[in-house]
């Protein structure tokens, strides 16, 4: 974990420092899992007014490997509505898998990613088959082969 450890320290650094608009560090004691809170800040209707905590848990292969990304759900953060995020948090975005992932991404890129992808959605829905995949699922996030077919929203 030494690696892992010395580039969120890095990031951890910067963090502190600043963070975009709309962003902001709630939690990050050690280097096993953060939580970050986003909102949108543009004027999408489906998303006024609300912010979202994110979970970000980090392997000791990171930033080779990405970190595992979920909304929680909480009385006063609910889990966005989006074609893309499953009711259990759960995040469909290729750059949270092992194919559309970088290195060079970071915790901020990744807030900013989802911070645009709720900014241009303009569909109050859940994914296709939700229901049963949150039923159903066993699978951690990063384990999950997601099929990424619909770029527009």
């Amino acid at each position: 974990m030494a690696f892992a450890s010395k580039r969120l320290a890095k990031e951890l650094h910067k963090i502190h420092g600043s963070l975009p608009p709309g962003i902001e560090l709630v939690q990050a004691e050690g280097f096993d899992e953060w939580l970050l809170d986003i909102k949108v800040l543009d004027a999408n209707p489906l998303y006024m007014n609300q912010t979202y905590r994110l979970k970000f848990k980090f392997s000791s292969s990171y930033p080779i490997e990405p970190p595992e990304v979920t909304f929680l759900n909480l009385p006063d953060r609910p889990i966005p509505m989006h074609p893309h995020i499953y009711s259990n948090g759960i995040i469909c975005l290729d750059l949270l898998g092992q194919q559309g992932w970088s290195p060079v991404q970071n915790v901020e890129s990744i807030c900013m990613s989802l911070q645009s992808m709720l900014t241009g959605n303009t569909k109050n829905e859940r994914p296709e088959g939700d229901e049963g995949f949150v039923k159903h699922n066993r699978k951690r996030p990063r384990d999950i082969d997601f099929y990424y077919h619909d770029n527009t929203v």
